[in-house]
């Protein structure tokens, strides 16, 4: 009797490691609960067929763009250049135009707008960095994007900082 075959069904499992599912696990040791009796139903929805618009999805790049247009309209300021209506543009004593307001809590609207457009340009600069590293392969290319995305990053982040260094008045205009 020690000398009869396995079954297929057997031999099959215990050669490889880790095929018994938990559901034949907590069946083998819990036949009272789980007997054959247990099964999962099968049930067949109807599918039902509504007359539906179809449009086409927007690409992402279109998405992206409108994402920039929100953030570009929310950086400006819009809230305060409604509620406080500052000047376009200021002048000095001698007559000269002057494109930022010297004051932190104050700001022209030009300056609002240069500060929006900085801070837009500095987040094209993330998204390059972003993009660069979808070159793997080509390390040319990579590089060439990751250079242009870190100079925009860091040549808006020293405009910026200028214009903050003006409107403190460490930096004459």
């Amino acid at each position: 009797m020690k000398n009869q075959p396995i079954s297929k069904e057997r031999s099959k499992k215990e050669e490889v490691v880790g095929s018994e599912t938990i559901l034949e696990r907590i069946r083998g040791k819990t036949p009272w609960i789980l007997g054959k009796t247990l099964r999962k139903p099968k049930i067949k929805f109807p599918k039902f067929k509504s007359p539906k618009i179809s449009l086409p999805m927007p690409s992402r790049s279109l998405s992206m763009i409108a994402i920039f247009i929100i953030l570009f309209v929310l950086q400006t300021g819009v809230a305060y250049l409604l509620v406080r209506e500052p000047p376009a543009l200021g002048a000095n004593q001698a007559g000269d135009a002057v494109f930022i307001f010297t004051d932190l809590h104050e700001a022209f609207i030009i300056e609002s707008m240069v500060a929006s457009i900085l801070i837009i340009l500095c987040s094209t600069g993330f998204v390059l960095l972003y993009q660069a590293s979808k070159y793997v392969y080509n390390r040319k290319m990579a590089a060439y994007i990751l250079i242009i995305g870190i100079g925009i990053i860091g040549i808006t982040f020293f405009s910026l900082q200028w214009m903050l260094a003006v409107k403190t008045g460490i930096v004459s205009q």
